[in-house]
């Protein structure tokens, strides 16, 4: 088939996501943490558009400070184009456009929504036809968050995080999100998790190299039932994002006070996630957090991963 044949733009939406649960565990020698989280993907998305290009370039908009997305190679965007390039053997380019939505270093896997995105796109666009398991593969090789932001819905990750199980969550959970213009970066708080612990003696002489999902939280997803997640709801980052920016810990108590079941760190912040018993309950606590001066955002989940919008 020609290359007029296929599209000369691709428009691909990918979500954001929380971590409803993440246990982190000791340091593999490749410098990553071992991990066993769920991911649930809600509804705030990236949207990518690929253009056919003589060469690879990347435009941003949307950013709170779109001067911090890089867009040469640093951007995961640009090098899943890249590599699906390299692995296909397709010699042109692309123009990515990022239109941003997901807060830039906000511990919501927003460069790994635009990943994801790209890879779809771009194996649109080229004509490359690789299966979803090769999808998976190249995504995996770019971070451990870029497979589940092609797969969406909720799963469970276990290894880097990047090993990936659907998990079956019936229903709809409705989530307050604040974010802040203020990233934390990712590996300065896995550093900082670190450094705690050996001052602390947790998990200072031995720590795990494999985790588990503990058993209550996949039984309150399976269940469709937030008073059980909320209750069961955990993050090992919290406490090293919390002594980075300890006014998150303020902003929780906030979220607690207006109605929230619960309030944990996303990921690796800054952005905080408030689960909500109901749909109305959740547009309370965001007017009440907006009444504040908190800028915070109404999302539900799960939602389908990385499609093809046009």
């Amino acid at each position: 088939m020609s290359l007029a044949a296929f599209p000369e733009s691709v428009h691909v939406r990918a979500p954001g996501k929380i971590n409803v649960y993440l246990g982190v565990g000791g340091r593999h020698d490749d410098g990553y943490h071992a991990l066993a989280t769920v991911f649930q993907a809600v509804s705030l998305y990236e949207d990518v558009i690929a253009t056919e290009a003589a060469d690879f370039t990347l435009t941003v908009s949307g950013a709170v400070n779109p001067d911090t997305v890089p867009v040469d190679d640093r951007n995961l965007a640009m090098r899943a184009a890249k590599m699906l390039a390299s692995a296909t053997g397709y010699e042109g380019g692309v123009h990515l456009e990022l239109r941003k939505s997901v807060p830039v270093a906000g511990g919501m896997g927003g460069g790994s929504a635009d990943a994801a995105a790209a890879l779809v796109a771009c194996d649109a666009l080229w004509g490359t036809g690789l299966s979803p398991h090769d999808l998976h593969e190249l995504a995996a090789r770019l971070g451990a968050d870029v497979p589940f932001a092609l797969h969406g819905g909720t799963a469970v990750g276990t290894g880097r995080g990047d090993q990936l199980n659907p998990a079956l969550a019936r229903g709809r959970f409705d989530w307050v999100l604040v974010t802040s213009e203020e990233g934390l970066s990712t590996p300065e708080i896995y550093a900082r998790l670190d450094a705690h612990r050996a001052e602390n003696g947790a998990l200072a002489d031995d720590p795990p190299l494999s985790l588990d999902v503990p058993i209550p939280v996949l039984q309150a997803l399976r269940a469709g039932d937030p008073h059980s997640l909320a209750a069961s709801m955990f993050n090992d980052l919290e406490v090293p994002a919390l002594l980075e920016r300890p006014v998150l810990d303020d902003i929780i108590k906030e979220g607690l006070h207006a109605g929230a079941l619960s309030g944990i760190v996303s990921g690796s912040g800054p952005t905080l996630a408030f689960l909500c018993e109901t749909p109305e309950s959740a547009q309370y606590v965001q007017a009440a957090l907006a009444d504040a001066g908190r800028t915070a955002l109404h999302v539900h989940g799960p939602v389908a991963g990385a499609r093809i919008i046009s």
